[in-house]
């Protein structure tokens, strides 16, 4: 491997560095010099030394200190912490590369509330409130835009710092605050631009869409929606006040995107055909794009297949891998919604607002009702969790490496692990013989999703593979094939099965954040597998 060309400028800022410390430089040299810094779109693609000391010597993926968009030293204490005690040092740049991947590189504008934004006109009694609090926009890396789903996942693993670091407490607040605003904004969208405030330039994601309910495109990137974009709004304020207990984040634009979302919820869960005089009825939410992709818009101009009454569950008319449904009740969502309104009634009931913790409690177990009754189905002589259904028996028996997914119900907190319909359902995900989408080739294998294509499986699922796993031989199988399919130090969106070498998206901050989750998993669970024998457990505190 050859050393790549670095600038002059970047050695001078890694020898002035390490010399003078530079965390402690209280200037924004992207803001002063915005040209100074690369495009780590470009940047990730190239490796950077030092190397790791193991055999694969992995590379340094990490801007210079001062190109980062967000810095913690609790989150500098936590990797060496860890990687310190790990004993394949490959696989401990990899940690140390992906952790702080989403502070590195996506936190494109955070304010921590203290200032007002003077730039926002006068204000209607509607938006009373909007845009104040710290505010966070967390792009999904490579895109300039922010995902519900993206943003809250690539935050997860900073989550158990909260309660220690003010700074990770307030970057953590205004995510939720930011997030609220687009769901008041537009609920049914998926991927936002960003805030006005942030005074950042919008973009287009290219498409050309005919969406109802209608969107302002300078607030929305894209608008398909789905379930598991709002079930995950809902998810970051309840891991956020299960680490820190705190209820800074219920404001009154919080409780009005609740107030929207749960809309949403009720107009969703409507059927095709009117349950009294059986006639159409035309869902309030259509998506028709002009593609040649079947996976990119939805059927019948734009209404998705028919969906029948009584079944307690959700509509979603696309997939977390932003695919078209085929049968609207996609079960991971609502399963994952089942889950976030339950935890979401806790969070009222201790904030003592018992009527709409009531409320979002039995909405919470009429989806799990509907799920037990519509979406567990036979296959052959085993009962397994369906991935979609439409209420008139038809089912789809597949999985998608994207989370939610069938095969991280445990993970979400639906079903235990050792549950005998999850453990069939597991199984059958993990077969080429029965899940479509699990792709093996010569040098790679895993779930993947018609999102690209039949011959790329995602890192993703292997490691939701080894978090559902007691078995310690699957378990390092499953993180060392990772490991292979990672030689730029960063992990990628998806690999070709039959060429490790070629992947999709060298900069996914996702991925690498489920990847970072997974190391700390194991150093709770099971810490000899990384850190040696007789390691105790390392748990973030």
């Amino acid at each position: 491997m050859h050393s790549p060309y670095v600038p002059l400028w970047v050695s001078l800022l890694t020898i002035w560095s390490s010399n003078v410390g530079i965390v402690q430089a209280q200037w924004d040299i992207q803001d002063e010099h915005p040209n100074a810094c690369p495009d780590y779109k470009k940047y990730s693609t190239f490796p950077h030394a030092p190397y790791s000391r193991g055999a694969k010597g992995l590379p340094y993926q990490r801007p210079a200190t001062v190109c980062r968009t967000f810095t913690s030293p609790l989150v500098e204490k936590v990797i060496r912490d860890v990687t310190d005690q790990m004993v394949d040092k490959d696989l401990a740049r990899l940690f140390e590369n992906a952790f702080p991947n989403t502070l590195d590189t996506t936190v494109r504008w955070h304010v921590d509330g203290t200032t007002k934004h003077t730039e926002l006109k006068a204000r209607s009694g509607r938006d009373t409130g909007k845009w104040e609090g710290p505010q966070s926009f967390v792009v999904t890396g490579d895109i300039n835009a922010e995902w519900l789903r993206d943003s809250t996942n690539q935050l997860l693993q900073y989550q158990p710092l909260a309660k220690s670091d003010t700074k990770i407490f307030n970057l953590i607040l205004g995510a939720i605050n930011t997030q609220a605003e687009y769901v008041i904004e537009s609920p049914y969208c998926n991927a936002f631009q960003p805030p006005a405030p942030s005074k950042l330039a919008a973009t287009s994601n290219g498409q050309d869409d005919y969406v109802h309910p209608a969107y302002e495109p300078s607030f929305v990137f894209e608008c398909k929606y789905e379930l598991d974009s709002l079930a995950h709004f809902l998810a970051l304020g309840n891991t956020f006040y299960n680490h820190t207990k705190s209820l800074d984040f219920l404001t009154p634009r919080w409780y009005k995107a609740l107030d929207t979302l749960l809309v949403v919820l009720d107009q969703q869960s409507q059927s095709t055909f009117d349950p009294e005089t059986s006639r159409f009825t035309r869902n309030t939410y259509t998506f028709s794009r002009n593609t040649n992709q079947g996976t990119e818009t939805l059927p019948l101009s734009g209404v998705g297949n028919p969906l029948n009454s009584g079944t307690g569950l959700i509509r979603s008319a696309f997939r977390p891998s932003d695919d078209a449904s085929i049968l609207g009740f996609y079960i991971p969502a609502n399963a994952m919604m089942a889950v976030e309104l339950r935890k979401a009634s806790e969070v009222l009931r201790a904030a003592n607002n018992l009527a709409l913790a009531q409320d979002l409690e039995k909405r919470s177990q009429v989806i799990v009702d509907g799920i037990w009754k519509h979406g567990v189905v036979n296959n052959g002589a085993n009962r397994v969790f369906a991935y979609e259904v439409d209420g008139y028996g038809s089912r789809i028996l597949m999985d998608d490496a994207n989370v939610p997914s069938l095969l991280a119900l445990p993970i979400m907190g639906f079903c235990d692990k050792e549950d005998p319909v999850y453990q069939n359902t597991r199984k059958m995900l993990l077969s080429k013989a029965t899940n479509p989408y699990y792709l093996e080739g010569l040098e790679f294998h895993g779930i993947g999703g018609p999102h690209v294509g039949l011959e790329f499986a995602w890192p993703m699922s292997l490691l939701l593979q080894a978090m559902t796993s007691d078995d310690d031989e699957e378990i390092m199988e499953c993180v060392n094939l990772v490991l292979k399919a990672s030689p730029l130090g960063l992990v990628h969106e998806s690999i070709n099965v039959n060429r490790i070498n070629d992947y999709t998206r060298s900069w996914f901050a996702w991925a690498n954040s489920v990847f970072a989750q997974t190391i700390l998993d194991l150093a709770k669970r099971k810490p000899y597998l990384i850190f040696g024998k007789g390691a105790k457990p390392y748990i973030i505190e």
